[in-house]
């Protein structure tokens, strides 16, 4: 090879280090930023009463997947819907963050296999361990270990909450600081397809942290059928046991993306609160993944929560409006203490307001005719009530009394 053969391969090799290095750094961003987006649609005018209302709110998001993606909790992002500043301006207390491990290519609502993982793409472009590469059980532990370093690193303002004495204590915090008060974090799943077929996973989620889980997500998988999957059965043998054993631990198990069949399932043999942590009800926005009035009784009937999201695939729409309708269709059927908030921020959704500007839900749920009563309790008061009960151990609560 000639000295000018050498330049030329060097130039070569450079140009394409300099080319990997931009991929790796920046294509992660773009990705997101094409895909959690918000639709800069108009957005009403916000009354002095609802800010003031809202600044007393203790507020409460059930679902977001802001985890999977490749930037830092504790700053302001230009991207996305959610992060600890934003979080903050939108007065939220407690703010669950659930692991998404695998979605298959061409992901839709109707029929998905779970043959094929666009998520494994993200996770190596983003450059996570290797160990993440091929294990959906490690893309969550690697997701819960990012969640405790946020939180560690946030001097004092995200808090991590694992029991409902953390819980407590974060209420009691926050009633005793002004704004920004501190922050709680709840560790979840979407979907249980990372126990990877193995029950005695669920320790290791737990240990890490994970106090909520939805059963499945687009596809099906060996614990149940999904709503988007293609068989869209109910739970299986295995999936019957981990329901048990998540109702034993502690922790809240989670209807949303489940088939009809699984929703039945679960209900039949839940023995605990059961939460819809984000979607809608058919009753306003006919999408097949979001609930039935038999389906909202049911889940009522648990003393369990559904939480209504903010994209068009839960409310068919983008607009506050549409959010309060849906919410006021579940307090009109089952009564308000069965409401709750699930935006699925960051879920690859577009929506119309980030979480700073939840005001705009306050607002909405005070145009929709609900009390202030009413509105603090659909805003997180519900969510909070379940949670202090759903997180304690079944063994550890207090043994119901006899019927005289």
């Amino acid at each position: 090879m000639t000295a000018k053969t050498r330049k030329i391969a060097g130039g070569l090799l450079g140009i394409l280090a300099l080319s990997t290095v931009g991929f790796f750094a920046f294509a992660p961003g773009y990705f997101e930023a094409q895909t959690n987006q918000i639709d800069g649609l108009p957005l009403p005018e916000v009354s002095d009463e609802a800010r003031a209302l809202h600044a007393t709110l203790e507020i409460v998001d059930l679902h977001s997947d802001t985890l999977l993606w490749k930037r830092d909790l504790l700053d302001r992002a230009g991207r996305g819907h959610m992060d600890l500043p934003r979080l903050e301006d939108g007065n939220v207390a407690l703010q669950l963050f659930s692991s998404v491990t695998k979605s298959p290519e061409g992901q839709n609502y109707d029929s998905n296999s779970g043959d094929t993982d666009q998520i494994a793409q993200l996770v190596m472009a983003q450059l996570q361990p290797v160990r993440t590469w091929n294990s959906l059980l490690e893309r969550s532990l690697y997701h819960a270990a990012k969640l405790e370093r946020a939180a560690k690193g946030s001097n004092g303002k995200l808090w991590l909450v694992r029991s409902a004495d953390d819980l407590g204590k974060l209420e009691a915090a926050r009633a005793k600081v002004e704004a920004p008060k501190p922050v709680g974090a709840i560790f979840s799943a979407e979907g249980l397809q990372n126990l990877e077929g193995d029950i005695a996973n669920l320790d290791k989620l737990y240990d890490a942290g994970m106090r909520m889980a939805g059963l499945t997500h687009f596809f099906d998988n060996d614990l149940a059928g999904s709503m988007h999957g293609e068989a869209k059965g109910g739970l299986t043998p295995l999936g019957r046991q981990v329901v048990q054993a998540m109702e034993d631990k502690g922790i809240v198990v989670d209807i949303a993306h489940c088939s009809r069949q699984c929703v039945a399932d679960v209900l039949a043999i839940a023995r605990r609160p059961v939460v819809s942590s984000h979607g809608g009800v058919q009753a306003t926005c006919k999408v097949n993944r979001n609930l039935t009035d038999d389906e909202i009784r049911g889940v009522a009937a648990t003393g369990g929560l559904v939480a209504i999201g903010y994209w068009d695939g839960a409310v068919c729409d983008t607009s506050p409006a549409s959010v309060a309708a849906a919410m006021k269709h579940v307090h009109d059927l089952v009564g308000i203490e069965h409401l709750a908030l699930g935006s699925d921020y960051d879920g690859a959704t577009t929506v119309r307001f980030d979480t700073s500007q939840l005001v705009q839900v306050t607002q909405a749920l005070m145009d929709a005719g609900l009390s202030e009563a009413e509105i603090r309790a659909a805003m997180g008061g519900n969510a909070l009530r379940v949670l202090r009960e759903g997180l304690v151990p079944l063994a550890e609560l207090p043994a119901p009394e006899a019927a005289e």
